[in-house]
């Protein structure tokens, strides 16, 4: 049965970093539904991305796959010939409850989920890659390099679908887009105690760029087409194609 967030309901005197720990693992389902809107939307629009652009005899890659939500997703979407989905994270807590959760389905596309850090794995020819918010997570600085990384694992015509809570530009448009997020997860149940106790806690871990950083990043690594396919508030998705 999935467990409640409430991570953040009571007052805390010391308010770590937030990490992708065990605590966290458990309520993961619960947190990001109440937390990212039009996610379930976002969830099934990216197994429809995979079935479109996967390619036979290739690889998908989940980079941060958490509990698996996406990874499934791909799975019961996906139609190629001889592909396999790759779901990674660095998360012992998140891996173990990701393989709990896809091994109770059954789907042609076959699955393998590991442990492993993003940055330096030995990647596949791969016709579709997803960083479903796990860029954000990265040391700025090791965010072109692994954008070109993925370039290079792509197979021509393969995508990346990118998907990012993002700055705006404007200070007082990204006001007002917190404002309504801040909205979002009230209405949703959590408390503004939660609400400010989370963001410290994420503040220094979860750096977000503006758009035109995330475009200016996919050009220089050579992507021909970069397309926005969903929005709401300060969350987005972009396909870039190969």
């Amino acid at each position: 049965m999935p467990q409640i967030d409430k991570l953040f309901s009571t007052h805390l005197n010391k308010i770590a970093d937030f990490s992708f720990d065990e605590n966290v693992a458990a309520v993961f389902p619960d947190m990001i539904a109440r937390s990212i809107p039009g996610y379930p939307l976002m969830i099934e629009n990216i197994g429809r991305l995979a079935r479109q652009y996967c390619q036979a005899d290739s690889t998908i890659y989940d980079l941060g796959c958490a509990t698996g939500t996406a990874t499934l997703s791909m799975a019961k979407h996906v139609a190629a010939n001889n592909c396999q989905i790759v779901g990674i994270d660095n998360s012992p807590a998140m891996v173990k409850q990701c393989q709990q959760f896809v091994s109770q389905y059954h789907h042609p596309c076959p699955i393998k989920i590991e442990c492993a850090d993003i940055t330096n794995y030995a990647y596949q020819p791969s016709s579709v890659i997803l960083m479903n918010f796990t860029l954000q997570f990265l040391a700025p600085h090791e965010r072109q390099a692994m954008i070109q990384r993925i370039y290079d694992a792509l197979l021509p015509g393969g995508v990346l679908i990118l998907s990012e809570k993002f700055t705006h530009e404007d200070v007082i448009g990204n006001e007002l887009l917190v404002d309504l997020h801040h909205q979002f997860k009230g209405d949703n149940g959590y408390s503004d105690l939660e609400i400010s106790q989370k963001r410290t806690a994420l503040e220094k871990v979860m750096l977000t760029d503006t758009m035109s950083t995330h475009t200016s990043r996919l050009d220089s690594a050579g992507f021909a087409h970069i397309i926005p396919w969903f929005s709401c508030f300060n969350f987005m998705s972009l396909v870039a194609v190969k």
